[in-house]
């Protein structure tokens, strides 16, 4: 069994910036639940991360996120992250404007039995719109 960090890493490593949906089994745990107030509503479990994957992958193809820190407490795993991509393809409404973006977030992981069971995140979605171009009330 590989540890939570190791587990984490490659899980973003393979899914996310490789693209490898068959893959998500292995890290995620079948009765997984997603807060982010960021994106949208999934079911539980590897599905609904799949879900989410291919939202972000289909937007940005070329998605990369990179781990900037690291902090273990018990079965839980915080790490702050970098993603940049470009747009590409639709996302929250918004037409692909083939606009490089970074975005920074922090993300809670809780491991169960060897898996990503529960995610808390929080991204700078408001800053990535302002990346793609998008207007914002003042």
């Amino acid at each position: 069994m590989i540890d939570n960090e190791t587990l984490v890493r490659r899980f973003f490593t393979e899914v996310f910036n490789e693209g490898n949906l068959e893959a998500v089994d292995d890290f995620i745990h079948p009765e997984h639940e997603n807060h982010d107030p960021t994106a949208p509503d999934v079911p539980k479990g590897p599905e609904g991360v799949r879900q989410l994957v291919e939202l972000y992958r289909s937007a940005f193809p070329d998605i990369r996120f990179e781990h900037e820190d690291t902090v273990l407490a018990g079965d839980k795993i915080a790490h702050r992250w970098t993603f940049e991509g470009t747009h590409r393809g639709e996302m929250m409404g918004i037409e692909p404007t083939d606009k490089t973006v970074t975005v920074h977030g922090i993300e809670i992981n809780r491991i169960a039995d060897g898996k990503i069971a529960e995610s808390w995140a929080i991204s700078d979605a408001l800053g990535m719109l302002r990346q793609l171009g998008v207007e914002l009330p003042e």
